[in-house]
């Protein structure tokens, strides 16, 4: 199973936008992973990793804090090497996440509202619950996402010299999402030392603050921190984009409705970024989005008609989400403060 994880196709957007017609815009369907998501090739670099550094070993235990992908990454290469799987979820973790999980094998521990940070983020109790059951569970191992130094390497060995392998130096922008910042920085490192030119563009949703934004409240899982990752390098980084939810879920209707692309909702936060890039750079720019995961994880929420009328997300269609994409900002990213 873990061989089959990469290698996955490049669409060319059309209909999604006008943008589309007058630049090439182009999303690489990671969410075609054996599992629906990127961060498969994290979880195959880390454990293999992992064993070859006698880290993990027969019989072990993979623990981890995780909103969804990277969990089910786990899950999934726990299950083929026989390992048992922790993944320490929380309110967000949406039920269908939850119901994958388990259907690989995957034990849920789940990490109280209550200990919500300030900005309703559970992301640090996570990651506290989840040492402390390394700590615990005698031949356990945890990788943490979030603060791993080797993260990036994942896409340095996979994401990045597929890309190459596509498109050369035939690419004015890669867009990605910052998340943990191992895709990001992967590709980043990989790719700027080989095509200098080449924009890497970070996405992240209002109300995280891994762009450096002011911290809020969001719904939003696959993307978004309430602390900077320690992994981002902002140098590397040609500018940023923070999309509001409404206008990443939008997107993902839009592109379900008019490419026919069912998709996470960090892709339609990718998008949205990507074609406002595409449009600032002026006609026949060639523009590459990273699509993180597929929406079959997002049918009770992104594309459930009653939960975006609970939470208030307009779902924007034609000229006026045209026009929401376009009144987006690119953001300089400066290097800041790293409390985690």
């Amino acid at each position: 199973m873990t061989h089959a994880v990469g290698a996955v196709p490049t669409v060319q957007l059309h209909r999604v936008s006008r943008i589309c017609r007058e630049n090439s815009c182009f999303l690489k369907l990671e969410s075609c992973n054996p599992g629906g998501s990127i961060k498969e090739k994290n979880a195959v670099y880390l454990v293999n990793r992992a064993e070859a550094e006698g880290q993990l070993v027969p019989g072990g235990t993979i623990i981890e804090s995780s909103s969804g992908n990277f969990g089910i990454g786990l899950a999934m290469v726990g299950a083929a090497r026989g390992y048992r799987v922790i993944v320490v979820v929380d309110a967000k973790t949406a039920p269908p996440i939850r119901r994958m999980l388990k259907a690989y094998g995957a034990e849920l521990v789940d990490v109280s509202p209550t200990e919500a940070d300030a900005s309703g983020s559970m992301q640090r109790a996570r990651m506290r619950r989840a040492q402390e059951l390394a700590a615990a569970i005698p031949g356990s191992w945890y990788p943490c996402q979030h603060l791993n130094p080797l993260n990036p390497d994942a896409h340095a060995w996979s994401t990045a010299p597929e890309i190459e392998a596509s498109f050369g130096s035939k690419l004015d922008a890669v867009v990605v999402g910052v998340s943990t910042a191992g895709q990001i920085m992967g590709i980043a490192r990989y790719l700027l030392p080989r095509y200098p030119g080449l924009k890497i563009v970070g996405v992240d949703v209002l109300g995280s603050v891994a762009l450096g934004g002011p911290a809020r409240p969001y719904k939003m899982t696959g993307v978004g921190l309430s602390f900077v990752p320690p992994n981002l390098e902002p140098g590397l980084l040609h500018c940023g984009y923070i999309v509001p939810e409404h206008v990443a879920y939008s997107v993902c209707h839009a592109l379900a409705r008019t490419e026919g692309l069912l998709l996470g909702a960090s892709t339609g936060a990718i998008v949205a970024g990507g074609l406002h890039l595409a449009a600032s750079l002026g006609p026949n720019s060639r523009v590459l989005m990273v699509n993180p995961d597929r929406g079959d994880r997002y049918l009770e929420t992104v594309y459930d008609a009653g939960w975006l009328e609970k939470n208030a997300f307009p779902v924007l269609q034609g000229e006026a989400l045209e026009r929401a994409v376009l009144s987006l900002e690119a953001v300089k990213v400066t290097p800041y403060a790293r409390a985690v």
